[in-house]
């Protein structure tokens, strides 16, 4: 009995020594919630924050509406990542940003696309008509009254008088990823998207950028989510206001503001 005890005691002086050895486990790496747009800058982003030591961010990538329901819902996100203000208003109306974290980071603009091989070409300005352009096709756009490029596209095509040809006519996707695909495949004869997501697939092109005055000023706000209990989220949210991060935004097309808007919440 006595040497069993002895045994036991020897085996956990091991372990306790052992523990004090080995190093801490890893931190979880932090969660972001991203709209659809910004997959390439932030793939980039995220494999760059990795090689500095840091955990590599998971990303969740959708039409911002989408993620803004799933945080409100309970999804656990450490950073939400909107491609316009009313999303992340949506949140901060309901306590769900951490004050002091929101950033006005981006600015982009959105531009009518069509597949490569098009010979489409639309005068674009007041009185804009898309009908002939479209022939017997549809507008693939992001949901109108949900996704931020559909909002900003509908305000767009009603400011310019050419709502009233398209309003049933339009794709309506669930993501502007989505829109551009529907172009990109050639589902679609024109689409809007963002002036970065043109820019990521070869197989549009540009056929004419909206005016800026034309639809509200595309902002893409950032906040860590109130609920984050993740020690990373804060340093990752510095990372992407660094010059690494902005480096990469302005490769993908994007104009980086880096505003903080904390008072405005």
């Amino acid at each position: 009995m006595a040497k069993l005890t002895r045994t036991r005691f020897l085996a956990g002086l091991v372990a306790i020594t052992l523990a004090g050895t080995l190093p801490a486990p890893a931190a979880d790496a932090p969660t972001v919630f991203a709209a659809a747009s910004l997959k390439n800058a932030l793939d980039d982003i995220a494999g760059s924050y990795a090689k500095d030591g840091k955990p590599a961010p998971k990303v969740s990538y959708a039409a911002s509406n989408t993620l803004a329901k799933q945080i409100e819902q309970g999804a656990p996100a450490d950073l939400f990542f909107s491609a316009d203000l009313d999303w992340m208003d949506y949140l901060a109306t309901k306590d769900l940003i951490q004050p002091g974290t929101r950033v006005s980071l981006l600015a982009n603009t959105i531009v009518l696309i069509a597949p490569k091989e098009s010979k489409a070409e639309v005068r674009m300005g007041p009185g804009l008509d898309l009908t002939a352009a479209l022939g017997s096709g549809k507008l693939a756009m992001g949901n109108v009254d949900a996704v931020p490029a559909g909002k900003y596209g509908k305000a767009a095509l009603e400011k310019l008088g050419g709502w009233a040809g398209v309003k049933d006519r339009i794709a309506q996707a669930e993501s502007v990823r989505a829109a551009l695909l529907l172009v990109s495949r050639g589902e679609a004869p024109l689409g809007i998207v963002y002036a970065t997501d043109a820019a990521a697939d070869a197989n549009v092109r540009i056929v004419a950028t909206f005016p800026a005055d034309s639809h509200p000023a595309i902002i893409y706000p950032v906040a860590i989510i109130k609920d984050s209990r993740n020690p990373d989220a804060a340093a990752l949210l510095s990372y992407l206001r660094g010059p690494a991060a902005k480096a990469a935004f302005e490769k993908q097309g994007f104009t980086v503001l880096n505003r903080s808007t904390a008072a405005a919440q």
